[in-house]
């Protein structure tokens, strides 16, 4: 991407109680965080809500791919750029957060995280590295895992957030923490790209804040009058944006740079972490209150964001090898609608459950001969039960 609470489990819900759809598909007992642990076990129904909310954040970001050769022709394009990145991965990094809360380092969740998260992060590392050779023209691009290559960095930062889980859930104030290492993190331009570390720290705020919620903040946002006010909130958004096109230097939402790669004083990068943190994270609250709570069309697809982050970006790179964007069409209103329209829909094909049964093996392998079975809990022996004694007739009127 050029800018995807303690004692709960992963899969565990907060929507009202419902009677589970015996109907459902295997995709729809999947974990609301997307299905990146591989939990597809869970006996509970999901929650519409997060998979709305998680369907169309990655129909922003493939939007906002797809918007980027776009951006030097069109003021508006870039101001609308600007307000999607502003809060589209926030908020799959806060509800990646949330349903992370029941992470810890056991056995069991550690073969998860293994499967789910590294083993894609290593598939998709090599497959990009492969397929830009030849879209990016680089023949020589080396392979190489501690330099994550395009979209994987996402995989990198959320293997190291949820490995830290454990950690910041025993702190008393783990978000003023994390925002103090993002901050200190835009002070360091030597951090280098040894898995993308900038953005895992920048980045990491947004993951603690997904980890301290709880099923009464999002039912705060989900009051008619929050919904009414987000309207306006993001119109306000879209105006500052479009101001700040030529003011301002967009690429604080990438959490990708130091402050002084932004070519701005090191003593910036505090401020606008605290700045675009606070931005984002009204502009989260507001997307979420905007989400449809009720189960719709593409509420299944949400369970397969990650297919279609991680898919989606071959297409782009093709386009882009292709220079589709050299056209003047497409730098018109009705040709910038027509590759937003594209966008949209070829990632939302990358979410169905064919794609995702396609390419299970790679985002979501079972692995069993690479762990050890874990020996079931043995069962307490409970403690024989005593039969009463009879007592002798008559026994009862001699001792009265």
């Amino acid at each position: 991407m050029n800018e995807t609470l303690p004692s709960r489990s992963p899969g565990e819900t907060d929507g009202p109680p419902t009677r589970p759809d015996k109907r459902r598909s295997r995709a729809d007992s999947t974990p609301a965080d997307g299905g990146t642990d591989g939990e597809r076990r869970s006996a509970k129904p999901r929650d519409a809500l997060f998979d709305n909310a998680k369907y169309l954040a990655i129909v922003l970001v493939a939007v906002g791919h797809a918007w980027e050769p776009l951006r030097s022709e069109s003021r508006t394009v870039t101001a609308l750029y600007t307000l999607v990145y502003a809060f589209h991965m926030p908020a799959f990094i806060i509800i990646s957060g949330y349903f992370s809360r029941g992470f810890d380092w056991s056995p069991a969740k550690i073969r998860r995280l293994v499967t789910g998260v590294a083993v894609p992060y290593v598939v998709f590392e090599v497959a990009y590295t492969f397929f830009t050779r030849w879209s990016d023209s680089e023949p020589d691009r080396s392979i190489s895992l501690l330099d994550p290559l395009y979209l994987t960095w996402f995989l990198a930062a959320l293997f190291i957030w949820r490995m830290t889980t454990p950690i910041w859930q025993t702190l008393r104030q783990p978000l003023p923490v994390a925002l103090t290492i993002a901050a200190l993190a835009t002070l360091a331009p030597s951090i280098g790209k040894d898995l993308d570390l900038h953005r895992t720290l920048q980045f990491l705020p947004y993951f603690v804040l997904g980890l301290s919620l709880k099923k009464e903040h999002f039912e705060t946002v989900r009051r008619r009058e929050v919904r009414v006010l987000a309207v306006p909130v993001f119109a306000m958004a879209l105006a500052v944006a479009y101001w700040a096109v030529t003011r301002m230097d967009y690429a604080w939402f990438f959490h990708n740079s130091s402050a002084e790669d932004l070519g701005s004083p090191a003593w910036h990068g505090p401020l606008m972490t605290l700045a675009v943190f606070g931005c984002s994270a009204v502009l989260v609250a507001c997307f979420v209150a905007l989400v449809p709570r009720r189960r719709t069309w593409f509420t299944a697809l949400g369970a397969g964001t990650l297919y279609g982050y991680l898919l989606h970006g071959f297409f782009i790179q093709a386009a882009n090898h292709w220079h589709w964007s050299r056209n003047d069409w497409f730098h018109t209103p009705l040709g910038g609608i027509t590759v937003t329209a594209i966008a949209a829909v070829v990632v939302t094909a990358l979410c169905t459950a064919p794609v995702r049964k396609a390419f299970r093996v790679a985002l979501e392998p079972k692995m069993e001969w690479a762990f050890r079975q874990q020996a079931p809990a043995p069962v307490a022996a409970s403690a024989p039960v005593r039969k009463p004694v009879p007592e002798p007739a008559g026994a009862s009127r001699r001792s009265s």
